[in-house]
């Protein structure tokens, strides 16, 4: 199994812009195709303007096929232009589970 961590820091005040296109749009179209969502979250102290979502996956086989084909849904495409202005930079990471670690 692994996890893709996904992290985007957002321009000052834009998360509950971002927040709201995601729960009315982005997120029907999203998590059919992507399927086990570990968690979304956004910051409160620490590093600020940020949004933190995490995807689970049995293989980077199955994240491969699962990211292409919400590329190529429709829905996400439309999508996809409502929030890209709000996103200053964005950062990607895979994790591996410790074998102790309790997975999703």
């Amino acid at each position: 199994m692994i996890v893709e961590e996904r992290i985007y820091t957002l321009h000052p005040g834009k998360v509950p812009e971002y927040m709201k296109l995601y729960e009315e749009e982005g997120r029907a179209a999203q998590e059919p195709i992507l399927g086990k969502m570990v968690g979304w979250y956004y910051t409160d102290f620490g590093p600020q303007n940020q949004i933190v979502h995490m995807w689970a996956y049995d293989s980077y086989e199955e994240r491969d096929e699962r990211r292409a084909r919400l590329y190529a849904d429709p829905a996400w495409q439309e999508f996809q232009p409502k929030i890209r202005s709000l996103i200053l930079r964005q950062e990607n990471k895979t994790l591996i589970p410790a074998p102790w670690s309790p997975c999703p």
